[in-house]
């Protein structure tokens, strides 16, 4: 991590209101004693190489930057004293629920802990990891996907080992069987075996960088029960090994390998077969609450919980994605829409933001639909809970 002015030390960078840091450089405090870590982080000339790429891949993925910036938390109610004692009792949950949100991404990036983030579909969950790229200037966000057949290799690295051995068949021209069993040994001794090795997002998250990358661990819950028990090494060493090339190294000592990453076009130079990150990225890992996880796993994690928008934070999001002219046009729509969705919700509905906002582009649109408006609602309205035909 780069040092500055430690009277610019950030201890709460994040507010999760879409504000971006105002200095060019995240600079968190020193790390504990117990989560430092091996590699030696890229110095600032190397920086303005591969750091300023990073940058300038992030502002191609316009996508990812409009869903960080308008990612928010609800904003806290104020206290209210002619509020029924039951009104305020809510405010007071909805209160510590974001106030423990901001609290535990922020010791999550002081400690150098993944985080572990729960929550109803459409709370934020996911958007998370890109609020943060974007609020905190960290490049793009290395995505990671689970499903039930997901390993642990597959998001460290892949070794297209069948691809090389073709290339190493068709550079063998000649049609003595020894002579090209000879050609064909000192050929794979000689090439670069990088060229085979492609560092999936959970291996390239863990390169050495000159400011730590945000990783995005989606659906965790879905994974094989073996996986996050697979992390713990990993989150604990902030390091792994690629034995294909470091078998490759051995015979060929001190020369330098560039192995392709998950960042377009943007490859790294591996000198031993050992992966080791500088600073612990920004691991955000969701999960929907289908399934627990291993003790060991949770200590390692500091948990989270997204809170469920109400009106005015629903409005505060209606907002972001549409646009303050919209907003204005359509105030009195789009407040009744959001009335709706907020006692759906109460009545233990389940529902997403993104199906209000479905619902709200539908009917502020402009355009006359073949449904009217109760028969739209009904249609996207529909509880993901519920049975399908119920």
């Amino acid at each position: 991590m780069p040092k500055s002015n430690s009277n610019n030390i950030h201890w709460h960078p994040f507010n999760g209101r879409g504000d971006q840091i105002s200095e060019d450089s995240l600079n968190l405090p020193e790390s504990p004693p117990w989560r430092t870590f091996q590699a030696k982080s890229p110095d600032i000339d190397n920086k303005q190489d591969s750091w300023s790429r990073l940058l300038a891949l992030a502002k191609e993925k316009q996508k990812d930057i409009d869903r960080g910036r308008k990612f928010r938390l609800p904003e806290p109610p104020e206290a209210d004293p002619n509020k029924t004692e039951n009104e305020q009792d809510k405010d007071n949950k909805i209160r510590k629920s974001v106030q423990s949100v901001i609290a535990g991404v922020n010791a999550a990036l002081c400690l150098r802990r993944p985080l572990l983030v729960t929550g109803k579909p459409g709370s934020g969950k996911t958007s998370l990891a890109y609020a943060l790229a974007y609020q905190l200037k960290l490049g793009p966000v290395l995505k990671w996907p689970i499903t039930a057949r997901t390993t642990l290799l597959d998001g460290l690295y892949r070794y297209d080992a069948i691809a090389r051995l073709q290339e190493s068949r068709l550079q063998t021209k000649d049609d003595n069987p020894e002579e090209n069993q000879n050609q064909e040994e000192d050929q794979n001794q000689e090439e670069d075996i990088g060229s085979y090795i492609t560092l999936g997002p959970l291996g390239t998250a863990f390169l050495p960088s000159y400011l730590p990358r945000v990783l995005l661990i989606d659906e965790i819950d879905k994974s094989d029960i073996n996986l996050p028990n697979d992390l713990l090494n990993l989150f604990e060493e902030g390091e792994y090994f690629i034995p294909e090339l470091k078998r490759w190294l051995k015979k060929n000592p001190r020369k330098e390998v560039t192995v392709f990453t998950e960042d377009a076009g943007i490859e790294a130079q591996l000198t031993e077969g050992v992966v080791g990150c500088a600073a612990f990225p920004i691991v955000v890992m969701t999960s929907n609450g289908e399934r627990d996880f291993p003790p060991a796993f949770k200590r390692r994690c500091i948990r989270i919980t997204m809170p469920n928008p109400r009106q005015e934070g629903l409005k505060t999001i209606v907002e972001s994605h549409f646009g303050a002219a919209k907003f204005m046009d359509a105030n009195e729509k789009i407040s009744g829409l959001v009335t709706d969705f907020v006692k759906k919700t109460e009545n233990n509905e389940d529902l997403a933001t993104d199906q209000l906002l479905n619902v709200i582009y539908m009917l502020t649109g402009g355009e006359d639909s073949v449904l009217s408006e109760e028969e739209l609602k009904e249609l996207l309205f529909r509880s993901l809970s519920k049975p399908e035909g119920i």
